[in-house]
């Protein structure tokens, strides 16, 4: 019987070890980041697609964008004071007319005639005013002479009742006789007594009717005047001096009183008048700040007068230059004003983009340059102007942040660059 043979263990050479080992690594390596990654999902994004911002410190004012349109800061309404058909127009709408310029006539039969009658009137009152002050010279003649008839008569029968008396007491005449001279000169005493009353009386009479009838004539010549000046009236004149607009008659047109004839534009100053969302009207106030650019050149403005009517959403304000105004603007010119709603403040700034719409400003995506990716990040946003959001929490100055729109990102984890 034969001894057995020992059999030898082969041994693995070296290079295939080496190869074992890689794979093992490499598989683990793999395990372990689909292990670390399970959950996150991704998208491929192009960067030429993208607009990135760098989150970094500055000065930060709250303001809204506002558009307003160009006003003459006067503007004064030329209303029919007299009602009457347009004859003619003088001057072409958008001049610039001085004051007191007619601007149009006007023809109102009614008004002549009343005028002329009025003149009539007035002549007729003249008249009887001289008639009445004739009368009552007269009269006041005929009283004046009465009294001085008075006057002579007492004088003669004084002295007849004093010869009588002497008569009398010397038994010429009878006591009779004397008694008649004596009740006549009495009489003519009490007479005489009763003309100077009543000439006193005539006389205040005269004057008070003198002032009855020239107080009726005075206010028939105010009334004559008044019916004058509505013939003035008749044609339209420019009340100050500024640039004719809105002024649409035609000849043959009938005009009546109170109509809107036309309005002058006083040129020497501008203001403009703005609508404002409602949103915002518990933030607005007389005096808030304003300002524009135009031609280089930043201009400034101050709220004059708010508006509270609000209609269609929004509501309207006036603002005011604070000093010079441009040259070169117009009535009627469209202006993008700033409003401030705050002062200046240092704070964390990011450009404003389209992402805010999908986002509510909750949470972004920040670029990681080195691994050439853009992942979510949480963020609190505070206040905002149309150029950038005032950053609160979760990002630093220095990140970059994707700030296009995230329409197309689905809510993606990652976002790879390519």
């Amino acid at each position: 019987m034969g001894m057995d043979k020992q059999i030898k263990k082969k041994k693995w050479p070296w290079w295939r070890i080496g190869i074992y080992v890689v794979v093992i690594a490499g598989a683990a390596f793999l395990l372990s980041s689909l292990y670390r990654e399970a959950g996150t999902s991704r998208l491929n994004v192009s960067q030429d697609r993208i607009l990135l911002d760098t989150v970094h410190t500055g000065v930060f004012k709250e303001y809204i964008t506002i558009f307003g349109t160009v006003e003459p800061f006067k503007t004064v309404y030329l209303d029919a004071v007299e009602s009457g058909k347009v004859e003619e127009i003088f001057v072409e709408d958008g001049s610039v007319i001085a004051q007191g310029t007619p601007i149009m006539r006007l023809s109102n039969v009614d008004l002549q005639l009343n005028v002329l009658n009025q003149e009539a009137q007035i002549i007729d009152q003249i008249n009887t005013i001289r008639n009445q002050a004739i009368l009552m010279d007269q009269q006041s003649l005929n009283l004046k002479e009465q009294s001085l008839n008075v006057m002579f008569q007492l004088d003669l029968f004084q002295k007849r009742t004093d010869r009588n008396r002497e008569l009398y007491r010397d038994s010429v005449i009878a006591q009779v006789e004397y008694q008649e001279t004596q009740d006549e000169y009495e009489h003519l005493l009490r007479r005489r007594t009763l003309l100077k009353s009543t000439l006193e009386k005539d006389s205040t009479y005269q004057a008070l009717q003198q002032d009855q009838m020239e107080n009726s004539l005075d206010l028939m010549r105010r009334n004559l005047e008044f019916a004058k000046n509505s013939l003035d009236n008749l044609v339209v004149r420019a009340p100050i001096r500024g640039q004719l607009s809105s002024m649409d008659s035609e000849i043959g047109e009938l005009i009546n009183r109170g109509d809107r004839i036309a309005q002058i534009d006083v040129l020497d100053s501008y203001k403009i008048r703005a609508r404002i969302d409602e949103f915002y009207i518990s933030r607005i106030f007389t005096q808030q700040e304003g300002s524009f650019t135009m031609d280089g050149q930043t201009y400034t403005l101050r709220i004059k007068k708010i508006y509270p009517e609000v209609a269609n959403g929004s509501f309207e304000v006036d603002l005011v230059f604070e000093n010079d105004f441009p040259k070169n603007i117009k009535r009627g010119q469209s202006i993008a004003l700033k409003l401030s709603l705050s002062d200046e403040t240092r704070a964390k700034l990011l450009a404003k983009g389209g992402f805010f719409q999908q986002t509510g400003g909750n949470w972004v995506y920040q670029v990681d340059g080195g691994r050439g990716v853009a992942t979510k990040r949480d963020i609190k946003i505070g206040r905002q102007n149309p150029d950038y959001y005032e950053v609160v929490e979760g990002l630093n100055e220095g990140d970059i942040i994707i700030v296009s729109s995230y329409d197309n990102y689905n809510n993606k984890e990652e976002l790879i660059l390519k």
